[in-house]
């Protein structure tokens, strides 16, 4: 499959790919290249953001940048070309830019739409995106006219001869602020030394003029995207847009709220043994450089109730009313990151050893703190653990991960008076909540997972006895 489509011998266009599971559109972060630089097959070109991740985008082709089609900053359906490039450089006898390059997409749409193919596309990561009624919104960015595409890109870009506007002049820190304000920093009055742009600057930009509000008014009806404004002079309140990675927990949270049916149950347990247990781990030669936290017992104490107690592993399947049932566990792991909350999981949690257990979760976790978590890690979960204690919170009542069976919420770890043998002793004590889709998992078994989870923190040897 491709997303290339060769306009002439000379120069080659790249779109934008469905990079997981039928997204729809993505915003494009940042340009690694620019034009009049050479690329080569397989290098990363920009990067992107979709509603579940960012991911960078290699270029299936040599040659040189002609072209950059969109600006940093704009939402683009997937399908859309890019970038163009140039894949025979120094030949003399092709014309300087063919006109397929140089017609502005929102120009050639209009004529391409009726001789669309029906159903899914083929593009460069799976198989593109089904048809929808739903009307697409508007794009965030401005597209690059045609006849003077090149020069005009260049300068959106930062380099290349000036366009009649020229490219205003702001540290990248008041440019991010600029963009998540919604402010188009070519229509704030710089304040800085040499014409710098401040972030005074731009708050001063967001707060709306009172002389503006009728003309906004009259406006057609057919509005751009929301943007962040700050409502008042004493900055009270700020607007942002809900896009990307938030946008998608949120319809996603709301969806699994409203569909499947939650039941949440709690136990406070004594882990003081987990807790040794975790400190002579970490003291193991044979576990050197392995992430041995509490979470890594917790995850396999789960494993253990799941290996237990299989019925719990499942999915509801509503088409064509069957219940979907598991023999393998990806076992998800709930990470809070600068984009917000995502849940890559391990696959086949359920095959692993202690050790790559624990390699496996420290992996997940730096990745995700880099940003650099791709849809796949993300799909095809069938349980969840998410560690609030973290935050210092005891516990709470978790919404499942759509098409997931349950999710075990874990609470702080505190020093608690605590009966232990029939006296009472400071003891390492936690909350465990564990939530479960009443579809598919009665009382019975929800309790019965819980319950063994607890039992193995309450005493770990049942790792062994139990396996």
């Amino acid at each position: 499959m491709t997303t290339m489509t060769e306009t002439s011998a000379r120069f080659r266009e790249f779109k934008m790919p469905d990079v997981g599971e039928g997204l729809t559109e993505a915003e494009i972060l940042k340009w690694f290249v620019q034009p009049g630089d050479t690329v080569t097959d397989g290098q990363v070109v920009c990067e992107v953001e979709t509603a579940k991740a960012a991911v960078e985008l290699p270029i299936p082709f040599d040659g040189v940048v002609h072209e950059l089609r969109f600006p940093e900053g704009t939402t683009v359906d997937v399908g859309e070309v890019i970038i163009a490039v140039d894949v025979a450089p120094g030949r003399g006898d092709v014309p300087a830019a063919p006109e397929a390059v140089q017609q502005p997409v929102a120009e050639a749409a209009p004529e391409a739409e009726p001789e669309a193919p029906k159903g899914r596309q083929p593009v460069l990561v799976g198989y593109g995106v089904a048809e929808s009624s739903t009307k697409r919104r508007a794009r965030k960015g401005a597209q690059i006219p045609g006849p003077a595409a090149a020069a005009v890109q260049a300068e959106l870009n930062g380099h290349g001869a000036k366009a009649p506007e020229s490219r205003p002049l702001a540290k990248p820190p008041v440019r991010k602020l600029a963009k998540d304000l919604g402010i188009d920093l070519t229509t704030v009055t710089p304040t800085g030394e040499g014409g710098v742009i401040t972030r005074e600057d731009v708050h001063a930009a967001a707060v709306p003029a009172p002389a503006e509000a009728p003309a906004r008014a009259e406006e057609p009806a057919a509005v751009p995207a929301p943007v962040a404004v700050v409502a008042d002079p004493a900055g009270r309140e700020t607007r942002v847009p809900v896009k990307g990675v938030r946008k998608a927990i949120a319809q996603a949270m709301v969806g699994s709220a409203f569909t499947a049916p939650h039941v949440t149950e709690f136990v406070t347990v004594d882990v003081t043994r987990t807790m040794k247990l975790v400190a002579e781990l970490k003291e193991d030669k044979d576990l050197a450089g392995v992430r041995v936290n509490p979470l890594l017992i917790i995850a396999k104490a789960l494993l253990v109730a799941i290996r237990r107690n299989p019925a719990v592993n499942a999915a509801w399947d509503e088409a064509n009313q069957e219940i979907v049932q598991k023999h393998y566990v990806n076992l998800g792991i709930a990470a809070a990151t600068p984009r917000g909350l995502i849940v890559p999981n391990i696959k086949d949690a359920h095959d692993k050893t202690l050790p790559e257990l624990g390699e496996a979760l420290g992996e997940l976790v730096s990745t995700a703190r880099e940003g650099k978590t791709s849809p796949a890690a993300m799909a095809g979960g069938t349980v969840t653990i998410t560690n609030v204690g973290v935050f210092g919170v005891d516990t709470g009542t978790p919404i499942l991960n759509p098409g997931e069976s349950a999710i075990l919420a874990v609470g702080a770890i505190k020093l608690q008076p605590w009966v232990h043998k029939g006296k009472v002793k400071p003891r390492q004590v936690t909350t465990l909540a564990l939530s479960f889709d009443h579809r598919l998992v009665d009382g019975e078994l929800g309790s019965k997972v819980l319950a063994d989870v607890a039992a193995v923190l309450e005493q770990p040897k049942r790792l062994i006895t139990w396996a």
